[in-house]
């Protein structure tokens, strides 16, 4: 495996930020509703939000009093990993909106982005609470509640029934029961009854009609944490061990939120109301149901699109002197080649990662043709066309990835070879020095590759450089907006380049036999299969992992590296079928 190379200088980086745990205390109420959580779960109380990450500091429950040593796991039994109290990211509230209310906008664009954590945006450990986004969601709630019911004839659509025939009260109360049980995901106790029927009568008062007590119950609920918030409290498994699991309908919301990125369906409702999901099989059974259905699409391609960052690529912009062939709008249509690949790959292809970085072909339109080069007829829509195997195979020869990692307007073998090394070999690379001098401009007759020998030479800049210049040496034949060139600078390009410390450690000629190499590597694998577990679960790995991912590494490798059957072994893991006991019980 790639090592991890620590930072030349820690003092040279900025802290980190703690997450605001009860930032929603005076507006919505988190406070309280941590403190029924018993904070967050076992590994996950600490006052400072400080929990587990990536390189094992998660919970040794059960280890000798200041030991230090992770208590090694017994994969023959239930193991309860972090389970962290989790927000809807702005992905999830758009989808859940959409969903709940049939709204066909993005509401949740207006909201400040998330921090990136984990590197998707969904880590719970990074997603902190501001004054900035408890206004937003306010904004978003009230505007979301007028647009719904501006009128009677709306008000009546959204609440399902006719008050003219119930009765203003009747149907407002039939409204609360069936909106409450879908936006909080989980069926209505008595006393959210209470509250909202109390909101509705409160609105109707003021406003003086039906659509102002719907407006009130819908804009009080998109603020509440029971909606924006993935709560669970579990049910004992073994008491002992501080093992849980999540009740039918929090399981039911584990799996909608991994596999469409939005709340359950009527049918996992169901599934959870009748116990169905109380077993690993009936768990299984819902996540091919889900996996079947085009929402799933949608999630695999926002995780790529996360994981690769081309989904940034809409306002690329380039320098026109060194790229005159790109237009103002090109980067979009990057991004959409590489999701329409991915898609084919993985739902209508091998469905394997490693046809990733082999397929023979990709999706074009009439102007991304052109670009390329492309001869045929094509208009508007994307449609698959084979490429020319001498100089293109696979993702990374497509200009989403390649311009991506140019950030300036010459082509950076550092950044390139950095990409490879963490995005898919998951090495660590520490920052650089402070006050790093930038390399001179090109002399004539010196290549890239010439420049960059000297930071191969000296320390300490040969530590990161004899890992990362090699692998980015490889793409040299692309230019910064992904055209094909036979020289830089005027020198003919030397695309030779290598790896090191992975299972296909050696040298390599160009990118797609770089491809080659990757599509074969079990390190490579290894990776993917952790971004997912990252993502799946919202949190950073940890020791407590270990049964979860051998578990995922195992399903991936006899699957042949697919990305749906990984979807499926997610759903079957310890840190997916439990979660630890709460230390306080609602």
């Amino acid at each position: 495996m790639l090592p991890h190379i620590p930072a030349v200088s820690a003092d040279a980086r900025e802290p980190r930020s703690r997450p605001l745990r009860a930032g929603f205390a005076g507006a919505l109420g988190l406070l309280a509703l941590a403190s029924a959580l018993g904070c967050q779960g076992q590994g996950d109380a600490d006052a400072d939000g400080v929990g587990g990450g990536s390189n094992g500091g998660g919970s040794n429950a059960g280890a000798p009093p200041n030991s230090g040593q992770p208590v090694p796991l017994d994969c023959r039994e239930a193991n309860a990993a972090r389970a962290p109290l989790r927000r809807l990211t702005r992905f999830e509230y758009n989808n859940t909106v959409r969903d709940l209310l049939g709204v066909g906008t993005r509401p949740a664009d207006a909201l400040p982005g998330e921090e990136l954590g984990n590197g998707f945006g969904n880590d719970a450990d990074a997603l902190g609470v501001s004054r900035l986004l408890i206004d937003g969601h306010r904004n978003v709630a009230a505007k979301l509640a007028r647009e719904l019911t501006q009128d009677a004839a709306s008000a009546i659509a959204l609440a399902g029934c006719d008050p003219a025939a119930l009765g203003d009260v009747a149907c407002g109360q039939q409204f609360i029961q069936s909106f409450l049980l879908r936006a909080f995901r989980r069926p209505v106790e008595p006393a959210d009854a209470s509250a909202y029927e109390a909101a509705f009568t409160k609105g109707r008062e003021l406003g003086a009609d039906f659509a102002s007590g719907i407006r009130a119950v819908v804009e009080r609920v998109l603020q509440t944490p029971q909606f924006l918030y993935r709560v669970e409290f579990g049910e004992v498994l073994d008491a002992t061990r501080q093992v849980a699991r999540p009740t039918g309908y929090e399981m039911a919301t584990r799996l909608s939120y991994l596999m469409w990125g939005t709340l359950p369906d009527q049918a996992l409702f169901d599934s959870a109301q009748q116990g169905k999901l109380d077993s690993k099989e009936g768990v299984l059974a819902a996540a091919r149901r889900l996996l079947a259905d085009p929402r799933a699409r949608e999630v695999v391609s926002f995780f790529h699109g996360q994981l690769l960052g081309t989904r940034g690529l809409d306002a690329l912009e380039r320098n026109a002197e060194f790229y005159p062939s790109f237009k103002p709008g090109m980067g979009a249509l990057f991004r959409q080649e590489t999701e329409h690949f991915l898609d084919d790959v993985v739902w209508n292809g091998s469905g394997g990662l490693g046809a990733m970085f082999t397929a023979p072909y990709t999706f074009v339109n009439a102007p991304l043709a052109a670009f390329y080069g492309i001869p045929g007829s094509f208009g508007d829509a994307f449609q698959k066309v084979e490429v020319n195997l001498a100089q293109r195979s696979g993702l990374l020869t497509q200009s989403s990835i390649l311009a991506l990692t140019t950030p300036g307007s010459r082509t950076d073998p550092v950044v390139r070879g950095k990409w490879v090394y963490s995005k898919l070999l998951c090495g660590g690379i520490g920052d650089p020095p402070p006050n790093l001098p930038t390399l001179p401009e090109p002399e004539p007759g010196l290549s890239v590759r010439d420049r960059l020998a000297t930071h191969r030479e000296v320390e300490p800049c040969k530590t990161c450089h004899k890992y990362l210049d090699p692998l980015g040496f490889g793409f040299e034949h692309y230019d910064g907006v992904g055209l094909w060139r036979d020289a830089d600078n005027g020198i003919p390009v030397d695309d030779s380049g290598s790896i090191e410390g992975t299972d296909v450690a050696g040298t390599f000629q160009g990118v797609i036999e770089l491809g080659q190499k990757l599509a074969a590597s079990k390190d490579v694998q290894k990776c993917f299969v952790g971004h997912w577990l990252t993502y799946a679960y919202g949190r950073a790995e940890n020791d407590e992992d270990a049964c979860s991912r051998a578990s995922l590494e195992a399903a991936f490798e006899a699957a042949n590296g697919s990305v749906t059957e990984l979807l499926i072994a997610l759903t079957q893991t310890d840190a997916f079928l439990h979660r630890p006991m709460p230390t306080q019980t609602p």
